[in-house]
């Protein structure tokens, strides 16, 4: 007789949601982690009073009430605003594109000044038709100088590409604005969460069961009946042992340094630096995210940074984000179709469903697959 209702294959937004509604709805449950600790990529780990974002720089957003009322119950949120800078050589532009961006550009000042310049260079790039690719897609949108200075370097460094190599998908979700508006993201809720994403995620396990540094096929080897039904958010690949194959992802390098004594070192939480002069793609300094102060209000007289690298993923390195090209997609469907054929095992999250997933609409896939599964609405 199995010991758990599910067991649940990974510790981070996905799998802590779905947990906290099985066990809302009388289900056992056992999630387990490769990792030493929870949270998946939004792990966040104190140092010097600093909630340093692990894997990188995680700012929640949403328009969605359901989900924003829902992470309400696990931690208190700030007011943080995403408002990244661009450096490309010695030059500084505020992030998203907007009239900051194109004053420091050209010397202007007004809006129509702005789009009279993109204007024409939208219309010397003579684009016919649909985007082919990146390059297109940005020269149609923002013309020459923005992507040749903030766009075009930056995004072979992340991707690993020419940008005429990649689709123009990627680019179509950056922001263009005519205001003086920094604020990266449109969406009506926005913050950290106060105290770090470890401490949401503990409060979204709080009563269930976790195990940490537990690989999954080790443990089905050694007790294969443990629950009646498995939750997986792990590659789906892998679950496969590569029968087919590898599904390729970029992924991401951190080196993370504590600046003792420097309590403010580049003056905002991230930095792109969009030239291929440095290797990194951007710098991110924790403790803004937090606006430099601890639990109880007091600046923090220190300060750690992580520049972050892209590059190709290989066995054995952590996933970041999927290549969703033609290869990959046919790959994929067929891992789908086996899925599908598996028995008591359901597949979600980023690496299950090979998907790249903003935290909010990965919270509000798990609310749905709760419901799917548990058949109460999850709230």
């Amino acid at each position: 007789m199995a010991q758990y209702d599910y067991l649940i294959v990974g510790a981070g937004l996905t799998g802590a949601v779905f947990a906290h509604e099985a066990l809302k709805a009388g289900k056992k449950c056992l999630v387990i982690d490769r990792r030493d600790h929870i949270g998946g990529n939004c792990y966040t780990e104190n140092v010097k009073g600093i909630n340093v974002h692990t894997y990188g720089a995680h700012i929640f957003h949403t328009s969605d009430d359901r989900v924003w009322n829902y992470v309400q119950q696990f931690a208190k949120f700030n007011h943080y605003v995403n408002s990244p800078m661009a450096k490309f050589h010695d030059e500084l532009y505020n992030l998203p594109f907007n009239m900051n961006t194109f004053s420091k550009m050209w010397g202007i000042s007004t809006p129509e000044e702005a789009r009279q310049i993109i204007e024409a260079q939208k219309a010397e790039a003579a684009i016919s038709g649909e985007p082919k690719n990146l390059e297109e897609q940005a020269l149609s949108l923002i013309g020459r100088d923005v992507f040749n200075k903030l766009i075009r370097e930056y995004t072979e460094k992340q991707w690993g590409k020419k940008c005429t190599e990649l689709p123009p998908s990627i680019i179509k979700r950056l922001p263009v604005r005519y205001i003086y508006d920094n604020n990266y993201f449109n969406d009506c809720y926005q913050g950290i969460p106060m105290g770090g994403y470890t401490k949401m995620i503990e409060a979204m396990l709080q009563g269930t069961e976790v195990r940490c540094a537990v690989n999954y096929k080790d443990l089905i080897a050694a007790d294969p009946d443990i629950a009646e039904r498995v939750i997986y958010t792990g590659p789906i690949d892998e679950y496969f042992d590569f029968s087919l194959g590898n599904l390729e992802w970029r992924t991401v390098r951190f080196e993370t340094e504590v600046l003792e004594g420097v309590e403010n070192w580049q003056g905002n939480a991230v930095v792109n630096y969009t030239s291929h002069d440095e290797a990194f793609t951007r710098i991110i300094e924790h403790k803004w995210f937090e606006f430099g102060k601890d639990e109880e209000g007091n600046m923090l007289p220190d300060t750690v940074i992580s520049r972050e690298y892209s590059f190709t993923w290989q066995p054995g390195d952590e996933p970041y984000y999927p290549l969703n090209d033609e290869k990959n997609t046919q790959l994929f469907e067929e891992y789908r179709k086996l899925a599908e054929a598996e028995e008591n095992v359901v597949f979600a999250g980023r690496l299950g469903a090979y998907k790249y997933y903003d935290m909010a609409p990965c919270i509000a896939a798990a609310l749905d697959l709760a419901e799917a599964e548990l058949g109460v609405k999850a709230e």
